[in-house]
């Protein structure tokens, strides 16, 4: 491709900015991809992993807890967008939450709603307050969209670099490789963000389904006693003292942002 194309479409990626905002936050966002295709491919690609896992029956009371906590906040958070007449959000979203024995301290979400929690996380859970917390965080990140906007980026980083390839000198070529790690850690901040959004959604969905969210903090303090972490920059999480820190200063916020 010629570099003069590929700097119109670095130019359309960096101007196309949905109009649609973040539940909670009323951030933008940048949505390059239609959210059905991604949403059909995580139902493949989560199906195939609960297919290869051991999944807890339903009979399981780990199961039933996942499974409950999940449901309330998922009701609270179609309560909230209906409200704010933005149910569109989760067309087209399959619900559903499931318990995987492993003991992996871990739990995730795909577009659409799939939502998979691990055994070893569990055990970190004392109260339903506190699984609330996980199941929040897990069920904002399907409801702001975040796989869109992180796959979004990542085409526009291909995008960007593409133009860079189109020049062959030795200058370029050194830029080339900055650029790559430089959009690397940039994506990661991204992911960080999106941490920290999905900490504040999850938090707001879970007050409304009747949880605690100062239960959260006691939470993320136990998280950050059972293993040690990288610095901030190079991971995608923000870091436990700032996590709490950002969790504690938005807990008051709460009462307000439902009014």
């Amino acid at each position: 491709m010629k570099v003069s194309s590929l700097c119109s479409l670095a130019l359309a990626f960096a101007f196309v900015v949905s109009c649609a905002k973040v539940p909670v936050t009323k951030r933008k966002q940048l949505k390059l991809l239609p959210e059905k295709n991604l949403i059909d491919m995580s139902k493949t690609s989560y199906v195939q992993f609960l297919a290869e896992s051991k999944v807890l029956p339903d009979n399981d009371p780990r199961s039933q807890r996942v499974k409950q906590v999940g449901n309330k906040i998922k009701d609270a958070a179609i309560s909230f967008l209906t409200k704010r007449n933005q149910l569109k959000r989760i067309e087209n979203f399959e619900w559903q939450f499931n318990t995987v024995n492993d003991p992996t301290v871990n739990a995730w979400c795909m577009p659409g709603g799939f939502v998979v929690v691990y055994t070893g996380i569990l055990k970190l859970v004392e109260t339903d307050d506190e699984l609330a917390t996980i199941m929040g965080h897990e069920i904002a990140h399907a409801i702001a969209r975040h796989g869109n906007e992180r796959m979004s980026q990542g085409l526009g980083v291909q995008v960007a670099l593409g133009v860079l390839q189109g020049t062959t000198s030795e200058d370029n070529q050194n830029l080339l490789y900055y650029a790559g790690v430089g959009s690397q850690l940039g994506i990661l901040k991204f992911s960080r963000m999106h941490e920290s959004e999905s900490d504040k959604i999850g938090l707001v969905y879970m007050k409304m389904a009747g949880y605690d969210p100062n239960h959260a903090v006691t939470f993320w303090q136990k998280m950050a006693a059972n293993g040690g972490s990288v610095p901030e920059l190079l991971s995608t999480h923000p870091s436990d003292e700032k996590r709490i820190k950002d969790i504690q200063e938005f807990i008051p916020k709460i009462d307000e942002i439902l009014k």
